[in-house]
């Protein structure tokens, strides 16, 4: 649970996989985040094929209180990450196999500054170097731009989760009843509780 950033796409033909991990570096480094370096070019004639190798190329960083932010690819061109690619990369279930390349970092504990600063850097990291790139922001600032609903929603989300933690120390299952349903009755007085903010 907590605000989260959710993208996919693709490495654009012609664009440079060293320039990319170089601009993103020297990011980390002006903020003194932790980041680490995959590989740096991918294999000749790779982009745009069905099928890839077992290494990952690019980048990722680590803000503060923030998962991981991934500039991280397949030997195909399609973003993917190295614990996707682990869990994901040899399944023959199609569904499953989608999983391999999406990507998430949630921000919730960043707070939204740090939120703004990643939807930022994906919006300028877009057009210079995907060739495809979706985005599904869970506090809707990829969508709106919008900073008053951006602080709403972290506002709104961390008094739902202290709001379900407290909750969970106050009231207890009651007898016989299944767990699941023990923690939609409790969600369900938390949310009641702390309404969503209106659009």
């Amino acid at each position: 649970m907590g605000l989260t950033i959710h993208y996919n796409g693709r490495f654009k033909q012609g664009a440079s996989l060293p320039d990319m991990i170089e601009e993103v570096k020297n990011v980390a480094e002006v903020h003194q985040w932790k980041y680490h370096i995959y590989e740096t070019d991918f294999p000749r004639d790779s982009l745009g094929k069905e099928e890839y190798n077992d290494r990952v190329y690019g980048i990722h960083f680590t803000p503060p209180e923030c998962e991981s932010v991934q500039f991280t690819f397949l030997s195909n061109g399609r973003m993917g990450s190295a614990f996707g690619l682990q869990c994901y990369g040899h399944d023959t279930t199609a569904k499953e196999h989608e999983y391999l390349y999406m990507l998430f970092t949630k921000t919730q504990f960043a707070g939204p500054e740090i939120h703004k600063f990643v939807v930022e850097l994906f919006r300028y990291m877009q057009d210079k170097y995907f060739d495809e790139f979706n985005v599904m922001d869970e506090a809707e600032y990829w969508e709106t731009n919008n900073e008053e609903k951006l602080h709403q929603l972290f506002g709104y989300t961390t008094a739902v989760i202290e709001g379900l933690s407290n909750a969970l120390d106050v009231f207890e299952p009651e007898k016989g009843e299944k767990m699941e349903d023990y923690i939609i009755r409790v969600m369900t007085r938390v949310l009641k509780k702390n309404p969503k903010p209106e659009d």
